[in-house]
């Protein structure tokens, strides 16, 4: 269990802060939750009996007063014992071995009904981008999908991929977790049934700033989740207070890296920035959003998340107050 800070609301929606694969809250969570279960159960029984055992011995056989000290006569081999724990370990890993095998088929195998929402999530060194096929836009690190209530099922499909080297993609109470692979895409889905933003991380390691690679899951009630759609499919919009800082952008070399539709930025190698200031986060989670620390990280990339692959520009202070003003009005 991942235990971070207690929850609190974000936005009107409640903040699952404690990413416990124990407290699941969708299928394939559940069905993880459930083999997670039976594993430690097997394991406590396992564990019971041999520590029986090893007490029964060493009371039974300890050294008393007035025992001969000589050698006990030794035995040499029982086909009984050792049929037993040979049998007994083998019977126990094919129950597992089965019982997580029809896990993972039934979750990999569930039928999608044709409106299951399509999200593409590529894993970058370090940071997540978030593709909204079905919707025409991009997004980073924060993954907005709607509540998939029983009576109303509208699960959510990712397609997992990578860049550069493997990650993995884990949100613990929503699924386990999927590695997401160079040249290969993987597929995993979820179903929450309750609003909320889960926290999840990358689950495998990854390079310097692998502990720093997280991401949420905003769970979101059909018409707000419509709403956050229709927001992020509008270009970028900036009024003529942040003019200088919208120019001073454009002269730099961030427009080779990252996105701002509307603008001449249409760089692919950085987050798309259109809608910046509508995510929590900074730096895959590094930072809050904010001004203030989007001054920082603009200024210094490399003290904030040290090893990431965004440079300092070097930017003078007026620079960096216009690019920042700019930035800050990306909402």
């Amino acid at each position: 269990m991942l235990a971070l800070a207690a929850p609190s609301t974000v936005f009107g929606l409640e903040e699952k802060r404690v990413a416990d694969i124990f407290r699941t809250l969708a299928t394939p969570g559940d069905r993880a939750r459930e083999t997670a279960i039976l594993s430690v159960v097997v394991c406590a029984v396992i564990f019971a009996v041999v520590g029986a055992l090893l007490a029964y011995t060493i009371f039974r056989f300890r050294r008393r007063p007035g025992d001969d000290l000589a050698e006990p006569p030794q035995v040499y081999g029982s086909s009984q014992i050792e049929l037993a724990w040979t049998v007994i370990p083998i019977l126990i890993v094919f129950v597992l071995i089965g019982v997580t095998a029809r896990v993972v088929s039934a979750v990999q195998d569930a039928p999608m009904p044709k409106d299951a929402l399509h999200v593409t999530v590529v894993g970058h060194q370090w940071w997540w981008e978030v593709r909204y096929t079905d919707y025409g836009f991009t997004s980073a690190n924060e993954i907005h999908v709607p509540v998939s209530p029983a009576s109303a099922p509208w699960p959510t499909v990712f397609t997992l991929e990578s860049v550069d080297v493997i990650h993995s993609f884990w949100v613990p109470q929503l699924a386990g977790k999927t590695d997401v692979i160079p040249n290969r895409a993987n597929q995993m889905w979820i179903d929450p049934r309750e609003a909320g933003i889960y926290f999840g991380n990358c689950a495998a390691y990854c390079g310097t700033q692998h502990a720093n690679m997280l991401l949420k899951v905003v769970v979101q009630p059909k018409a707000e989740f419509d709403s956050w759609v229709a927001a992020q499919k509008q270009s970028a919009v900036a009024d003529s207070s942040v003019a200088t800082g919208r120019a001073a952008f454009e002269s730099l070399a961030c427009v080779n890296c990252h996105t701002i539709r509307g603008t001449a930025a249409n760089g692919k190698f950085g987050p798309d920035l259109t809608h910046l200031m509508s995510r929590f986060t900074l730096a895959a989670g590094a930072i809050p959003n904010n001004m203030e620390q989007l001054r920082r990280w603009v200024r210094d990339p490399q003290e904030v998340k040290p090893g990431n692959y965004m440079p300092a520009m070097q930017l003078d202070d007026n620079q960096l107050n216009n690019v920042v003003a700019y930035l800050g009005s990306l909402k």
